[in-house]
């Protein structure tokens, strides 16, 4: 096996699906293989990062396979620091996600909370862009009113038996294909039936979920919880956040950076809206696009396209670019290619 070729260009990877508590996966049809639902609705895209999870499935859910290999990335990664990374830390995962049923409602937390409790320098701010739905999809940000945590806690407890108590106090909207939002740490959260996107976070898997339920399944204290204390991980929520504050803090909309030479470049999540990543996205009418940001992960979500390597590429397929790749580009007549970077640095 020749590494040096795998690192000094685009890299692929082997399928990877990530057990949740969740059903979803039908959405994927047309951008990946085995679309039909199930409890595996999460594609875990040039992926570092272990899954946290009641049950496993493999060596290290959730990390990445080199195409064609048996090389763990977060393995490769370690082993060829420069020619991967260039001194930058790769430090984001991507995912493709499906959801045939509501997620449980929760929060991620801030980078300062990890530290204390989690050991970790990262949280998980995320961010979403809607690329295709069902019937009356629906997502969730924020509480609906002014609320404390003695009341979410009392929620909490409601959910047992009242399995849809928990959205009854979150605000809401139905998204459109195209839509991007911002979920930062603190704000309370779910992804409603309905709803395929790709979500660019912080790479950690990291999740309070305080409620009882999640369609059928039951959610145990310790996965709702994380191993924190009830009263410790209600505090990772910030209860400020509700109303049309949030809604307005999560919704973004698309800023055309240029459009010439058959590539119109728009900035979806800036490093001014996060430090934590950015996402690009470019739409090729008959042009050419090099890429010269590295590290980054690239999707591309409608088309084909065709990689100066000789690589052809097709709606649903991804791939990380090496430093050492930099600089190699991308030519189409009609497609969408989505560009997901790492925190600013």
């Amino acid at each position: 096996m020749d590494v040096s070729k795998i690192i000094s260009n685009p890299i692929f990877f082997e399928n990877n699906r990530v057990y949740r508590v969740y059903i979803g996966g039908k959405g994927f049809e047309g951008f990946l293989p085995d679309a039909e639902d199930g409890p595996f609705p999460e594609e875990w895209v040039a992926s570092k990062v272990k899954a946290i999870n009641p049950k496993y499935f493999g060596k290290r859910d959730g990390v990445s396979v080199v195409k064609g290999t048996d090389i763990f990335f977060d393995d490769l990664l370690d082993s060829y620091p420069e020619e991967l990374s260039g001194g930058k830390k790769y430090d984001c995962l991507v995912k493709f996600l499906d959801s045939a049923i509501r997620l449980p409602v929760q929060v991620h937390p801030t980078k300062e909370f990890s530290r204390e409790h989690f050991n970790s320098d990262y949280g998980k701010t995320e961010a979403w862009l809607v690329i295709a739905t069902r019937e009356n999809p629906k997502l969730y940000f924020g509480f609906n009113k002014k609320t404390d945590k003695e009341t979410l806690s009392l929620l909490e407890e409601r959910s047992e038996t009242e399995k849809d108590i928990m959205q009854s106090a979150l605000s809401f909207v139905t998204p459109k294909v195209g839509d991007v939002y911002l979920i930062t740490a603190g704000l309370i959260h779910a992804i409603g039936a309905g709803c395929t996107i790709i979500e660019i976070q912080e790479p950690t898997d990291f999740t309070i979920q305080p409620e009882r339920w999640c369609g059928n399944y039951h959610i145990s204290t310790e996965e709702e919880y994380i191993g924190l204390s009830k009263s410790i991980a209600l505090d990772c929520f910030n209860y400020d956040l509700y109303g049309d504050k949030a809604l307005k803090l999560a919704k973004k909309e698309p800023r055309l950076i240029n459009s010439d030479n058959g590539v119109k470049t728009e900035s979806l999540i800036s490093y001014d809206d996060t430090p934590c990543f950015a996402l690009n996205r470019y739409t090729f009418s008959g042009g050419t696009l090099k890429l010269d940001n590295a590290p980054a992960v690239y999707i591309i979500t409608d088309g084909e396209a065709v990689l100066s390597n000789g690589n052809k590429i097709k709606k649903g397929d991804y791939f990380f670019l090496p430093y050492a790749a930099k600089g190699c580009s991308v030519k189409a007549e009609n497609a969408v290619l989505i560009e997901c970077l790492p925190s600013r640095q």
